[in-house]
């Protein structure tokens, strides 16, 4: 299965940066360290990205299983 962060390929079309999402959107710098390392997000914050990228969710994220996933 290839797996591939939609989120740091729409930042890097959309001609932002994380230092701009920083300084001009106001997006933390805890939320970046967290964007790096695949941690989770609020929908708020997803919301805000999806404003500033002008995308949709999809463009920023997808769902992927995992074994460490709680069971249903």
């Amino acid at each position: 299965m290839i797996v591939y962060d939609p989120f740091w390929i729409t930042l890097r079309r959309s001609g932002e940066s994380t230092y701009t999402l920083i300084k001009n959107h106001r997006i933390s710098s805890s939320t970046i360290d967290k964007l790096r390392n695949n941690k989770p997000l609020n929908t708020t914050t997803i919301n805000d990205l999806c404003r500033i990228l002008n995308c949709s969710v999809s463009e920023i994220m997808q769902y992927v299983p995992s074994e460490q996933d709680q069971p249903l």
